[in-house]
């Protein structure tokens, strides 16, 4: 059993307060394999007091200098790359071929991209040709409680650390307790890059806990939070008392359209996103919506796809999908197949149940629904499994009609050939991202959606403005 009961406070390895251990599960075989500790209100307030403590001297660092110890932590964190990857594989479940190459690798270019960045962004620059004498101040918003999800660990991280890093901001980082080695790990790795004392923190518990200490605390200047939208809601309320900055990364429920002129390859790109790391993506293509004339192939096609897709345990190599990441979340996605089923959607794939061979560990049958409607349940609720929902539609209007019509605006993709016909629809989707022919947006392009899928943006320099004050100055010397 791994033992991680410390907490990372002023930039030390600390016990906690009040003993109060917790059982990490092994998502692929259901034994718990390390246990740590969930914080308390005087683990929180202990660490917020140490960013606070810090967050004068530290906003006083020459951005230069910041940008170096940015680098050093990527120097560390590309070196530790196998024990990152084994420690997420293990925890919430992800294949380790594919830890060790995207769970990792989006951990690794976060933190590159903001160097990057860093090095082109304008902390002072002037208003404009108008006004000699006005300056606009980008400093940092202060003392930031990160709150992260397991579904991509480093991922969420490094999007917070990193930018909050470079706009010289202080912070307590509360990764989820279902993924807490890999935050841990990250903890080890900004103590060996000699960042100073208190610049970043760490404190493992729950929601309930030190999620909310941290969200309501007095100290707090800004939460960013990544997870579900009902958490979102919770947080932004709790916060509210406080009037500090929150920034919300939420749930999605993506629509794919595809048209009767998309690639050959469309379908299948579309399913294979879909499933990749167990559908346990924010901004997974989950609707899949065909042109009435290509519909019938593209369902055979889904199957087809959905039927070969493999699983099995984490700990294996191989371009499998390992289980989803704990019994309430097997039983949630189990209920809403079920719900699928029972509101009359065509069942194409998979079903309820484990998958052939597989009697134990959170495995879920990749799911492919054909016949769906706007109305059902699976074409409404976030799933945050591998299911997929195919829709039909009849022309442009109707396709966008049906896409915005949902609570979420994370992610909506688009599959046509037709470049005036993309452009068009990129810009009537309700949705912070449009991915177009599967061509993947580039570095240090903005996350972030629209409606209930959150607000603010993470990623390059977008990212750094949200940790970021805009001060307006006038009679400024040019001297």
């Amino acid at each position: 059993m791994i033992e991680k009961r410390d907490f990372y406070i002023d930039g030390k390895w600390v016990a906690p307060q009040q003993a109060d251990d917790h059982n990490v599960i092994n998502p692929s075989n259901e034994e718990p394999f390390a246990v740590i500790s969930l914080g308390g209100q005087a683990d929180v307030d202990a660490a917020v007091a140490a960013a606070k403590k810090a967050l004068p001297g530290w906003m006083a660092t020459p951005p230069q200098e910041r940008i170096a110890l940015l680098e050093k932590l990527a120097e560390i964190y590309k070196a530790r790359s196998e024990d990152m990857a084994q420690a997420i594989s293990t925890e919430m479940g992800a294949p380790i071929t594919l830890a060790r190459s995207s769970q990792w690798g989006a951990g690794y270019s976060h933190i590159k991209t903001f160097i990057k960045a860093a090095k082109d962004f304008e902390f002072i620059k002037p208003l404009g040709d108008h006004a000699p004498n006005d300056r606009i101040i980008h400093e940092a918003v202060g003392v930031v409680a990160m709150i992260t999800p397991w579904n991509w660990p480093m991922n969420q991280v490094t999007l917070k650390v990193g930018a909050a890093v470079v706009a010289g901001c202080t912070m307590v980082l509360k990764p989820s307790e279902e993924s807490p080695l890999s935050a841990v790990l990250f903890a080890e790795m900004m103590d060996e890059a000699g960042f100073p004392a208190g610049v970043f923190n760490l404190v493992n518990g729950n929601g309930e806990g030190v999620g909310t200490a941290l969200t309501g605390h007095k100290d707090v200047d800004m939460v960013s939070f990544t997870g579900s939208t009902r958490a979102g809601i919770a947080i932004s309320k709790n916060a509210a008392d406080t009037l500090k900055k929150v920034h919300l990364e939420l749930g999605g429920k993506g629509a794919n359209l595809i048209f009767a002129d998309a690639d050959e390859k469309a379908v299948k790109r579309g399913v294979l996103s879909m499933m990749n790391n167990s559908g346990q993506s924010c901004n997974a293509p989950t609707r899949m919506m065909v042109e009435a004339s290509a519909y019938d192939a593209a369902v055979e096609s889904a199957g087809e796809i959905a039927s070969g897709i493999t699983v099995g345990p984490a700990s294996e190599e191989g371009r499998h999908i390992g289980p989803v990441v704990n019994e309430t979340q097997w039983g949630k996605i189990q209920d809403l197949i079920q719900k699928g089923i029972d509101e009359g959607a065509r069942l194409v794939a998979g079903g309820t149940g484990r998958p052939e061979g597989l009697n134990r560990g959170y495995y879920v049958k990749p799911t492919v629904f054909a016949d769906v409607t706007p109305d059902m349940t699976i074409a409404r609720e976030e799933i945050f499994g591998p299911v997929l929902s195919i829709m039909k539609f009849d022309n442009e209007e109707q396709a966008v009609k049906i896409a915005n019509d949902t609570v979420y605006g994370l992610t909506n993709y688009v599959q046509t050939q037709d470049g005036a016909r993309r452009n068009r629809l990129a810009q009537q989707l309700r949705s912070g991202m449009v991915e177009m022919n599967g061509e993947a947006r580039g570095a240090g392009s903005p996350f972030g959606g629209m409606k209930q899928s959150g607000n603010g943006r993470e990623g390059g320099a977008w990212g750094i403005e949200d940790f970021c004050e805009v001060k307006a100055v006038s009679g400024w010397s040019n001297d």
